[in-house]
């Protein structure tokens, strides 16, 4: 069976953080792997896909498959599209639509209006979150409808503070976003931070008028039964040829 967290401020039918348990790769992408830029088989990442739409009652195919680069972009979309369109936040209206955005220590990040119908994933990796594409997703879930006292957000498993390990290069960049960001990185030697992005994605969400907020507090990196993590890939030099790890998947839909 998947391993699955649901967050408590999301209907449970509706959405689904899932882990990297009860799926049909093998190897280092045991399980429930969803990695097509890497080495997996792709008869395995069907079937993967196919497990994710059975929690929904549907087909793997009604799964939005995002081309992912770290970016801000987000997009709205009114049919299942995969592996077609560069963007790390989608947002829908239309039913049987799976949204998914997939992770492996960046923040998963999902958003619904139930109310007006609209719902939205985005894909928070550092540069994504500084950039904005929370915000992004959020501006097309407003523009197709929704309403920012309806709207409901939650984090899934990432890399928590304890385990984000950072350097001044990256911490310069958020303070001149606002000299606020620096709360978000605790100093840990000269020139090394503890990164809380969980926390700054809280933030940003929060100044946007948006008060319904759930974080999951699961680390991936720790949590090696239940998740896959990038930085204990690399860590274990697991990493054979690059984009060649496991990554998991996050979903939401009406």
């Amino acid at each position: 069976m998947p391993h699955i967290y649901n967050a408590p401020n999301l209907p449970t039918i509706k959405h689904a953080f899932f882990g990297r348990t009860g799926g049909f790769s093998k190897g280092i992408y045991n399980s429930l792997n969803f990695n097509y830029r890497g080495s997996d088989k792709p008869d395995n990442l069907k079937r993967n896909l196919d497990v994710v739409g059975a929690y929904y009652g549907l087909s793997g195919q009604r799964v939005v498959r995002l081309c992912q680069a770290h970016t801000a972009t987000a997009v709205y979309l009114d049919h299942p599209s995969q592996y077609q369109i560069e963007a790390d936040g989608v947002v829908t209206d239309k039913p049987n639509i799976i949204l998914g955005i997939t992770t492996a220590d960046c923040i998963p990040v999902l958003l619904a209006d139930y109310k007006h119908g609209i719902i939205g994933a985005a894909h928070a990796g550092w540069r994504g979150a500084l950039g904005g594409v929370v915000e992004n997703t959020v501006k097309i879930m407003l523009e197709h409808g929704a309403e920012t006292k309806d709207i409901a957000v939650a984090t899934g498993p990432c890399l928590q503070k304890q385990n984000f390990e950072t350097r001044d290069d990256m911490r310069d960049l958020f303070i001149a976003q606002s000299p606020d960001n620096a709360q978000f990185f605790e100093p840990i030697s000269d020139g090394k931070y503890l990164c809380d992005l969980e926390q700054y994605v809280k933030h940003r969400v929060e100044l946007l008028g948006i008060t319904n907020i759930s974080l999951s507090n699961i680390d991936t990196y720790s949590d090696d039964k239940h998740y896959f993590s990038y930085r204990r890939f690399c860590h274990l030099n697991l990493i054979k040829q690059p984009g060649d790890f496991g990554i998991e998947l996050s979903t939401i839909c009406l």
